[in-house]
């Protein structure tokens, strides 16, 4: 009876996690969609397709693919890239990097990877701005924030207009 009442207990937990996940994998993906909106990018990335890779994120992935069906930015299409490995990443505009790899261990390979071209790097890992990153996601007080990094957006060539860094709940310099 216990084993029974356990592992109903485990299957209403994972359920509950899981549901929690993906709702957070929605906003998220709404989050960074809007980002483009807030960021003045140059002409170089305003050509060809607009991409935003994932690195190791599934869930957002599904989101983001969910919710760009039939989108443009500009008149470019939105492209949906997942990426498993660093070593996988090509260029995309926005390369978001998930939690579920160490963004401190890779930084300088993603940067090195991106540098010289106009990318916004988005993470979710506490610290994150201080290693590069531009737009961090973090869960405080139980509510979903991010913080921005100004000076990582300028040296790829990125600006952050006011209504974005207003929205912020920190700015790093």
């Amino acid at each position: 009876m216990r084993k029974v009442i356990f592992g109903a207990l485990i299957v209403v937990f994972s359920s509950t996690v899981s549901a929690q996940d993906t709702e957070l994998a929605k906003y998220k993906a709404m989050f960074t969609l809007n980002f483009i909106r807030y960021i003045g990018w140059p002409d170089a990335a305003k050509e060809g397709d607009f991409v935003i890779g994932v690195l190791k994120e599934s869930a957002l992935t599904e989101q983001l693919s969910m919710q760009t069906v039939g989108k443009r930015f500009g008149t470019q299409n939105i492209v949906i890239k997942q990426f498993k490995t660093v070593e996988e990443v090509t260029y995309c505009q926005i390369l978001y990097f998930s939690k579920n790899l160490n963004y401190s261990k890779n930084a300088v390979t993603v940067i090195q990877k991106l540098n010289g071209k106009n990318a916004l790097i988005i993470t979710e890992t506490e610290g994150a701005t201080e290693k590069g990153s531009m737009i961090n996601f973090v869960v405080r007080d139980d509510k979903l924030k991010f913080e921005i990094s100004a000076s990582n957006a300028d040296k790829f060539g990125l600006k952050f207009s006011s209504s974005l860094t207003a929205l912020s709940n920190a700015i790093v310099k």
